[in-house]
């Protein structure tokens, strides 16, 4: 039998680990006991060598990723069926699971269902795989056995989809591809949700083909849309948009600097309806978009992608979120309503409200808050790893 690496912890780092922090840094280690490579599964253990839990180890900032407190085998099936069982119940208690009008959700979000390092996305009868670390793509296989076991008749396919997450040296040698099964249509698959229909093509598209998260922020903004002229920005698949058009809205413009997004946008509208003459998409960037536009838009989407994915960028991405929320808030007509995001993990909730306060008192506008958003039941957060709440967003009335 293959021995366990050993990670020992120094004198008063395994606190967090003992109250379900889900990450080890490479501070916290003491000493090795066994040579862990990347990927490897290792035990980690307090200075006296009483076992705290197992994860997988890598050489970095984050140097294992605790997949269970306490003692578990991580390459036994029945592990990853019961994981990713619970990861189904939650589901089926959000209302998600098994739902009419919806047919897909996320049914692992990391370290918020306590499996660091992996998003599985369900979209109909196909899961998509992202794995963000070696030591979870190297169990991709039993994960996908596992989900066929959870998901009995309703999984026609698994397909990974971690080549992009996976660190670079790794990825070289990997490729994308269907680990079981294969698709039910040739192309981008149709999807439901809250009883709108999206095309997603998770072979070629960002992450694993669509945002899942902003699903009950698109349903929200239905509420508002009805008879009213619409901004959807960083439009990518044309989510807020199609959810507007449902909702009635007079008219939509949709904005995207990438063609294939566009494309995208254009085939879930028709999906929905024709709703000819009251869809228009335009391929540019979204800043110039909005200081050349006279439109007075009287609901507006401002949802761009991470601004910072690392602690050093986040001046520059509040300086960048600033300036794109000084232009939306120009453009909002009096009375108007916009809905604005972040979601980069580094600015967190304080400092996101505190850049769109600024951007408010540079455009001189009163602004009130109607509603704090973030994202939906199936992208959990753990008590233990209050960094999985990294989405937050904002309702605001502008005068």
């Amino acid at each position: 039998m293959m021995t366990v690496p050993k990670i020992f912890l120094k004198p008063g780092k395994e606190e967090p680990v003992r109250r379900f922090h889900p990450w080890v840094f490479s501070g916290a280690i003491q000493r090795q006991e066994g040579h862990a490579q990347d990927g490897d599964v290792v035990e980690v253990l307090d200075r006296n060598g009483r076992l705290l839990g197992l994860g997988h180890f890598h050489h970095g900032s984050i140097a294992v990723r605790l997949l269970h407190f306490g003692e578990a085998d991580l390459n036994s099936p029945g592990f990853w069926v019961r994981k990713l069982t619970t990861a189904l119940q939650v589901r089926q208690t959000a209302g998600l699971a098994g739902s009419a009008g919806t047919n897909c959700y996320r049914l692992v979000h990391g370290e918020g269902d306590g499996l660091s390092g992996l998003v599985a996305d369900r979209y109909g009868d196909t899961v998509v795989l992202q794995c963000h670390s070696i030591g979870m793509h190297r169990q991709r296989l039993l994960i996908a056995e596992a989900l066929q076991q959870v998901l009995g008749k309703e999984l026609r396919a698994v397909y990974d989809k971690s080549k992009e997450a996976l660190p670079p040296k790794y990825a070289e040698a990997m490729d994308n591809g269907y680990l079981l099964g294969e698709p039910s249509e040739a192309g981008p698959a149709t999807v439901l949700e809250n009883d709108v229909a999206f095309k997603v093509d998770w072979v070629t598209g960002q992450k694993t083909g669509f945002f899942l998260d902003q699903r009950d922020n698109r349903q929200l903004l239905a509420r508002f849309a009805r008879d009213k002229t619409v901004l959807n920005t960083f439009c990518y698949t044309g989510g807020f948009s199609a959810y507007a058009l449902r909702a009635g809205a007079r008219l939509v413009h949709s904005v995207d600097v990438s063609a294939r997004a566009m494309e995208l946008t254009a085939a879930n509208v028709a999906l929905n309806a024709p709703f000819a003459g009251q869809h228009e998409g335009f391929t540019e960037d979204v800043l110039p978009f909005l200081k050349r536009s006279e439109e007075p838009y009287e609901v507006m989407i401002v949802d761009p992608p991470a601004f910072a994915k690392s602690i050093d960028k986040r001046h520059n991405a509040v300086q960048g979120y600033k300036r794109l929320n000084e232009a939306a808030l120009r453009r909002v007509a009096p009375g108007g309503i916009l809905f604005t995001f972040s979601c980069s993990q580094v600015v967190d909730r304080e400092l996101f409200y505190h850049t769109i306060v600024a951007a408010a008192m540079e455009v001189k506008r009163p602004v009130r808050v109607l509603h704090h958003l973030t994202q939906g039941a199936d992208h959990p957060v753990s008590l233990f790893h209050p960094e999985g709440s990294y989405l937050k967003g904002l309702v605001l009335y502008v005068e």
